[in-house]
């Protein structure tokens, strides 16, 4: 999985006809700043409004996932967001002129070509992963549906369905690791049973749908009087029953391929968790209702856990910024220069990480024979990682001073000593106005809190 966050270099459109609205639109992605996430545009409404692409947004489930904020909605979007997941894009901004991406064919596969041909650029920014700490387990028994998520440093996801069907019958379907989602689960398209078809229609559904663009799969006998009437309901041609069950003799392009566009649906789905997943993910049949049940499940635990609050360092991945970058940055210089890298980045929060070793100055006087880093060194590291944090917000931080203005609540609860490697994490309290920023800060030591405070700063111009 790449650590680094993703756009595309160009934008790129596709233009289609909705499968549920039946309305032709042109949608175009965007290349987007780092930490932008996956955001829809409706540019047909006045104002041109935004809609997040969050699990909390989400207003109906009706045969597809449909988000809405800000007055404007969004249909069908788990088609969209399971091609972005596939290609490890993180960053995309999606204007459409109407209320549906493009059906395209019922899968993936006509969204994730045009983006790889436009391409892929890596951004200097690690991806905000939730690593699974534990087993987190969703349950619908009137549905049988059970979805779990498991630890693992990897995205891996098994699907079986069982809709108790001659034709289908039980199906699974795995993707062991996203480089195989354009070769084997992109092209698998959506489907439906033929009992669904007048149901659909009649609840003023599928007004796009197509032979072409679904799978109709028919898993009783059909008399030729009802193909007729079909025909005439759906404004199509004559349609047939290929002999395995197959409406108008469409051949699928997997034997499991119901179960594939399932595992595909749950990608997209749970692309409204608003961060990339690192865990292996089990789910017995699934659909849209219990995929966002459990998104929303994920989010909760995120935001709930006290997890969230301990960052996991790999020395192993590239920083955000290194020591060049950071000196870049700040005005400090030796012997004050107290941090050594930045590993996160975002728009609140910013993590930094200080090794301490015998080799600081500091440590000839505190305190000889018992060395123990000073409190106040311990501040001002995270002060500096803080300072980070305030001088992203401007375009040219060379040219900014930071003060202090305010330390409150601050508490040591360890000592750190040589050897030790201090992860520091602020986040602000409240946006940054006038130049005054209040953030919360820790400090931990192999994931266990040492310090922490809380800040406040100012950030002015030079020379002002």
């Amino acid at each position: 999985m790449n650590d680094k966050q993703h756009t595309i270099k160009a934008p790129v459109t596709v233009s289609g006809i909705g499968l549920h609205t039946g309305v032709v639109s042109n949608m175009t992605f965007l290349p987007a700043p780092i930490n932008h996430g996956y955001k829809f545009q409706r540019i047909d409404l006045p104002e041109q409004p935004i809609v997040d692409a969050d699990v909390d947004n989400v207003v109906d489930l009706s045969r597809g996932t449909t988000i809405e904020q800000n007055g404007a909605r969004v249909n069908t979007v788990e088609h969209v967001l399971a091609a972005l997941v596939g290609l490890e894009i993180d960053n995309v901004l999606i204007q459409i002129d109407g209320p549906e991406p493009p059906i395209m064919d019922g899968s993936s596969i006509l969204f994730v070509n045009p983006l790889l041909e436009v391409g892929l650029e890596e951004q200097n920014a690690l991806r905000n992963f939730f690593e699974v700490p534990e087993e987190i387990m969703f349950r619908d028994g009137a549905r049988e549906t059970e979805i779990a998520i498991l630890p693992l440093d990897n995205y891996r996801v098994t699907v079986m369905v069982d809709y108790h069907s001659p034709v289908l019958g039980s199906q699974h379907a795995s993707l062991t690791d996203l480089s195989q989602f354009k070769d084997e689960i992109a092209s698998c398209r959506t489907f439906c049973f033929l009992h669904e078809l007048e149901m659909l229609y009649k609840q003023n559904l599928i007004k796009g749908g197509d032979l072409s663009n679904a799978i109709v799969v028919v898993d009783r006998v059909v008399e030729e009087n009802e193909l007729d009437y079909l025909s005439d309901l759906l404004k199509k041609p004559k349609v047939q029953v290929k002999s395995e069950g197959i409406l108008n003799n469409v051949d699928l392009r997997y034997k499991n391929e119901p179960a594939r566009h399932k595992l595909l649906d749950l990608i997209g789905d749970l692309a409204l968790v608003g961060r990339p997943l690192k865990g292996q993910i089990l789910a017995a049949r699934p659909g849209h209702a219990s995929n966002v049940a459990f998104a929303k499940k994920i989010k909760k635990y995120i935001k709930d856990s006290s997890v969230k609050n301990v960052p996991v360092y790999d020395p192993k991945k590239t920083p955000v910024m290194d020591i060049n970058r950071i000196m870049q940055t700040l005005p400090h210089r030796y012997p004050f220069v107290f941090i050594d890298k930045i590993i996160h980045l975002d728009e609140t929060t910013v993590t930094g990480i200080k090794n301490v070793t015998m080799n600081e100055s500091f440590f000839q006087g505190h305190f000889p024979g018992n060395p123990v880093l000073p409190g106040v060194v311990q501040i001002e590291a995270m002060a500096q990682t803080g300072g980070i944090l305030v001088l992203s917000t401007v375009p040219d931080p060379e040219n900014y001073w930071t003060y202090f203005l305010g330390i409150d609540k601050c508490r040591f609860r360890r000592k750190v000593v040589p050897g030790d490697t201090i992860v520091f994490k602020c986040e602000l309290l409240a946006p940054i106005k006038r130049g005054i920023a209040k953030m919360q800060g820790q400090a931990y030591v192999a994931g266990q809190l040492v310090m922490e405070a809380e800040m406040s700063a100012s950030i002015v111009r030079k020379n002002a």
